[in-house]
């Protein structure tokens, strides 16, 4: 895994009423007129009947619109919002956020996803942990692997702009190596859009932000390498697998070999986006993120050839580095907010 321990992460509108309403159809130039049409000569004369509204007035047209543009883009979780008074998270819209002109620019991806990723740091009965973390509502919602925060007695999570503040474990579902953390008291963070991963292809750019090593903030890039890939990890917080300097790299198996340690009897199976993009220890629970800015997935291992015998060239990461699908995630999160310590 790639967190860091130290022992010493055309359709008709139906009208309110149930009436169909007449298609819209353009006007022609002739009959726009700069101003209203002016009053009738002689005012309608009272008991005469009950007055026809014209179809498709300016009124009409008006709320129409209204709710047309309230049903489309970033509008939809505004008017949720304004409605109802929800407040909405990052799962509610995946609303690209990087501009159509600037997809898959490293630069404008980092700058807008980096402030909704931050560094965890977990103190345990016999050392202390080191991952990532991805936030997903502007209350502090975050989520991150679960080997990251297993069997921390207390949580510690870093923004990007330095600040450290005090979490707390919400849930955890070590099937799917996954926890849902929320930071203390906070408010107006910014949550990460969370996008779909049933549509990621091979050879997608993609963009990687986490905390390598305790390094806040650190983005790499790459592609798809490979999708559904078979990774085992353990269930076991006591299993962990020595790595360069006596920091400690999350086991994991894949394609029957076991990599950085051993697994222990106690694991789980999931299906992996692979990637390229350079993931190192401390990177688990960071970010994958798609070339419109969106997370496609949770960082959660790394295969390192290092070893204590190795050299220090042979350390770090050599391009294999594996995501839990952010579609796995979303399934994941009403169950991690219930309080599941699966």
């Amino acid at each position: 895994m790639t967190e860091s321990t130290r022992r010493t992460g055309g359709h008709e509108y139906e009208h309110p009423q149930g009436t169909p309403a007449q298609p819209y159809a353009a006007p022609h130039a002739a009959d726009v007129h700069p101003e209203w049409p002016p009053p009738p000569a002689h005012a309608p004369t009272a008991g005469t009947g009950r007055r026809r509204k014209r179809p498709g007035g300016p009124v009409t047209l008006l709320a129409a619109v209204a709710l047309v543009a309230a049903a489309v883009g970033g509008g939809t979780a505004y008017a949720f919002q304004q409605l109802t008074g929800h407040d909405t998270t990052a799962t509610d819209t995946a609303t690209p956020v990087v501009a159509a002109g600037k997809k898959g620019d490293v630069a404008n991806i980092a700058a807008a996803l980096t402030p909704s990723v931050v560094e965890v740091n977990a103190t345990l009965a016999s050392g202390s942990s080191t991952g990532s973390g991805v936030i997903v509502s502007s209350e502090g919602e975050i989520v991150t692997n679960n080997h990251v925060v297993s069997g921390a007695s207390s949580v510690k999570v870093r923004t990007s702009d330095g600040t450290s503040r005090t979490a707390r474990v919400v849930g955890t579902d070590s099937s799917k190596d996954l926890a849902l953390l929320r930071i203390e008291g906070a408010s107006g963070l910014k949550a990460a859009p969370l996008g779909t991963s049933s549509g990621v292809q091979v050879g997608d750019t993609v963009v990687a932000i986490g905390s390598p090593e305790g390094l806040t903030s650190t983005v790499t890039s790459g592609i798809v390498s490979a999708l559904d890939r078979d990774v085992t990890v353990s269930t076991d917080e006591s299993q962990s697998g020595q790595g360069q300097n006596g920091d400690e790299q999350w086991p994991f198996q894949f394609g029957g070999r076991e990599f950085n340690g051993d697994t222990g009897s106690s694991t789980t199976t999931y299906k992996a986006i692979q990637t390229d993009a350079s993931l190192n220890p401390g990177n688990s629970g960071g970010a994958l993120i798609d070339a419109s800015g969106r997370v496609i997935g949770i960082n959660s291992a790394m295969y390192s050839s290092g070893s204590q015998a190795s050299s220090s060239t042979d350390a770090g990461s050599i391009g294999l580095g594996f995501a839990i699908p952010v579609d796995t995630v979303k399934a994941d999160l009403a169950k991690l907010r219930a309080g599941s310590t699966s």
